[in-house]
């Protein structure tokens, strides 16, 4: 059997390297958390160390476990239409002032990072397809990323608790949800939607690939990020988005406290934050 605790300096050797891989800074009100969850892998792996384990962590060449640990250290609590102001926010007011000045020909892009178990994706597909009445004369493309790939599969599969969809209306579930014996199941057509992809905010090779979006989402994640993190995450964004798109964070986050590069955007629904057009 492993030891059968962490030690503060282990701890603090993990929370160091966790926080370089992925950009999620555990504190000490964590210690439980982390400690259980790394006792667990050590179980599972055959470790009776805890510097054992960390060698196998630190040096696996296709960093096949440290993506089994950030699967079990990563929280997917949600629910669909949560904090549903600003998807009408979307359909209101964000949407039309991007209609408005794109003349490109191009799709409508949204970007949902992180996307957890698929619910916030599904929301504004869901969103789009009965309360903007423009959706059949605009392509949109959804794409929801994440770095849990359990969670992505989840996410993919579409089947959901009674609670996630307990405040969807009956009359919208009833139309895009089939019932199971353990749940709903969400329509193929809005599985077809949204397309799942693994990434990790925090390592520029993979985020590079993403660009010319409209809109973010990216909610209750940098309230796990410190100051440096959110900052690089804020200029991740940034490039992602063309000039004039938007981001929408969670209620308890702002972005004038982490970056200067974006404007504040308060619509009658919500405040969000926008990348100027006008960038000379």
């Amino acid at each position: 059997m492993p030891n059968t605790r962490i030690s503060a300096d282990d701890f603090q050797l993990f929370r160091e390297f966790f926080y370089r891989s992925t950009g999620i800074q555990f504190d000490e009100g964590k210690r439980y958390f982390v400690d259980k969850r790394l006792l667990e892998r050590m179980q599972q792996t055959g470790h009776r160390s805890f510097r054992s384990y960390f060698m196998q962590l630190r040096f696996d060449a296709d960093g096949a476990e440290l993506q089994t640990l950030t699967n079990l250290m990563t929280v997917n609590e949600t629910y669909f239409f949560r904090e549903e102001y600003q998807f009408q926010c979307l359909v209101d007011s964000m949407l039309p002032d991007i209609v408005a000045r794109k003349h490109d020909g191009r799709p409508l892009r949204i970007w949902v990072m992180p996307c957890s178990s698929g619910e916030e994706a599904y929301s504004i597909a869901l969103y789009l397809l009965e309360r903007w009445p423009q959706i059949d004369t605009h392509d949109v493309e959804i794409i929801a990323s994440d770095i849990d790939t359990t969670i992505l599969d989840q996410a993919r599969r579409g089947h959901f608790c009674s609670r996630a969809v307990a405040h969807l209306p009956k009359a919208m579930l009833a139309r895009h949800f089939s019932q199971t014996e353990s749940g709903y199941q969400i329509s193929e057509q809005l599985r077809s939607v949204v397309e799942f992809t693994r990434v990790n905010l925090s390592d520029p090779r993979q985020t590079r690939a993403y660009r010319h979006f409209d809109v973010v989402f990216c909610r209750n994640l940098l309230i796990y990020f410190d100051d440096v993190s959110r900052k690089a995450a804020a200029e991740t964004f940034y490039d992602v988005l063309n000039p004039g798109g938007f981001i929408c964070l969670g209620h308890s986050e702002s972005m004038s406290r982490i970056s200067s590069l974006y404007k504040i955007r308060k619509f009658p629904e919500a405040i969000v934050y926008q990348k100027p057009v006008d960038l000379l």
